[in-house]
């Protein structure tokens, strides 16, 4: 078993297959990466070469086998308030003139790839602290990703000093309780605010039942997809946002090089890309 080795021939059969279910493709630098977690699989189910595990996991019914290697092969790192300019931005200028457009009516924004939740929640705490018209404005966040394993920990809600290590103390004190080992468990009101949902982004059922949204956070996904997925993605948010909605991407990834469905805004505090208010589609 110690023996099993992942050939040219089956990484590329397996990279191919994982592209077209997810979108995520892995590039030869990710080499080690992904024989090491596909290693680590054909062990922990029994089976003897990557043959016999690859036929396995395409055609078992329930698709538990996939499913377990996208929550492998899924990068899951972040922390709370990251990239924080942009949850100003949210709060200062985003957020008013949406209210202006929509008359105080519901807002819905949507985290995706939430991770373990501390980008959707990092949302809900921004609004709380930072927003005069939480108060008189319903917001619904809504969270997903494809990894089962990081929703389940986001409902859970419990941190380590890692994570949390960038809020202001009064804020640490304010939404979390403190437990044993250096861990944190946020406030229960806000693990009941999130609405967290698996969903595949390159996977058209999915993304069909989410439409209607105002905000949109996709920060640090479309680095991993390749061009067509980049536009599929993009062509599925720009769907899922109302008109004149606001995606936010990660500092490195530019909506423009992807698409030109959306129009690019520069507020004092970040770039963001809008659907117009007049659409084609």
């Amino acid at each position: 078993m110690s023996q099993i080795k992942i050939s040219d021939a089956d990484f590329e059969r397996f990279r191919d297959y994982f592209y077209r279910k997810t979108g995520i493709y892995f590039g030869d630098s990710k080499r080690y990466f992904v024989d090491k977690r596909l290693i680590e699989r054909i062990k922990a189910t029994g089976h003897r070469n990557f043959r016999s595990y690859f036929t396995f996991m395409r055609f078992q019914a329930s698709g538990k086998e996939f499913q377990e290697l996208v929550n492998l092969m899924t990068v899951n790192e972040t922390y709370f308030f990251r990239e924080e300019y942009q949850l100003k931005c949210m709060v200062e200028s985003v957020l008013p003139e949406i209210v202006q457009r929509k008359k105080k009516e519901l807002i819905r924004i949507w985290s995706i790839p939430c991770s373990t939740g501390e980008e959707p929640y990092s949302i809900a705490i921004y609004l709380l602290e930072y927003w005069p018209l939480i108060d008189e404005v319903d917001v619904e966040i809504v969270a997903s990703d494809i990894d089962t394993k990081v929703l389940e920990k986001s409902k859970q809600g419990i941190y380590n000093s890692r994570s949390v290590q960038y809020l202001p103390r009064e804020i640490l004190r304010k939404y979390f309780k403190q437990l044993s080992g250096g861990r944190y468990l946020i406030d229960q009101d806000l693990r009941e605010a999130i609405d967290f949902r698996q969903i595949n982004i390159c996977d058209f059922e999915d993304t069909k039942k989410m439409r209607d949204f105002d905000l949109i956070f996709c920060r640090n996904l479309l680095i991993y997809f390749d061009d067509v997925s980049r536009r599929k993605a993009a062509e599925a948010f720009y769907d899922s946002l109302n008109p004149g909605g606001i995606i936010f991407l990660g500092h490195s990834e530019s909506m423009s090089r992807i698409t030109s469905l959306f129009k690019v805004r520069k507020f004092p505090q970040a770039i963001v890309y809008q659907k117009p208010l007049t659409t084609w589609r």
